[in-house]
């Protein structure tokens, strides 16, 4: 399925939608997929996960904001999916996640945090796709300079880069 076709059957809500039992079927990646979803979630494209290459992941709609970061010495944006959006798409109805980066690093986090806070799975920095070397290839970040609450490392240690997989619990 290309992109378009893509961007459209999300458009139209079909994905979002659990249609019984097993929920709706996400189409198959074309590339090498960047991120893999389990745990409870009602829609699928591999056994029982949802799997995510970049142009589906771009397909999603993409969304952006600009903060300063412990990371980084100067503000950086970042541009990405919505980790709401996300969790729409893959039927998630748990109320926090389990992110595992590709080093085993995890970190919990909680569902609601994703809306309220805007937070962001990002597969860019600075206008160019992160590599694994520099955080990448995605990386949960949240808008630090939104609200200062979110300045803590509380927060900051929910942040987790070179992300693979998600578990929603």
């Amino acid at each position: 399925m290309g992109r378009r076709a893509f961007g459209a059957l999300l458009g139209g809500g079909v994905i979002a939608a659990s249609t019984g039992a097993r929920g709706a079927s996400l189409p198959l990646p074309t590339e090498r997929p960047i991120l893999t979803i389990s745990g409870k979630i009602a829609n699928f494209n591999r056994d029982e996960t949802a799997v995510f290459d970049r142009p589906m992941l771009e397909a999603l709609g993409m969304s952006g904001f600009e903060t300063r970061t412990p990371w980084y010495d100067n503000p950086v944006r970042f541009d990405g999916v919505r980790m709401d959006r996300l969790m729409d798409v893959v039927g998630a109805s748990g109320e926090r996640v389990l992110a595992y980066a590709l080093n085993d690093y995890s970190t919990e986090l909680p569902v609601s945090d994703f809306t309220k806070y805007k937070v962001l799975l990002a597969l860019k920095r600075d206008g160019q796709y992160m590599p694994v070397r520099d955080k990448g290839p995605l990386f949960i970040v949240y808008p630090f300079d939104s609200d200062p609450e979110l300045r803590h490392q509380r927060f900051y240690s929910r942040s987790a880069w070179q992300l693979a997989r998600i578990v929603v619990r």
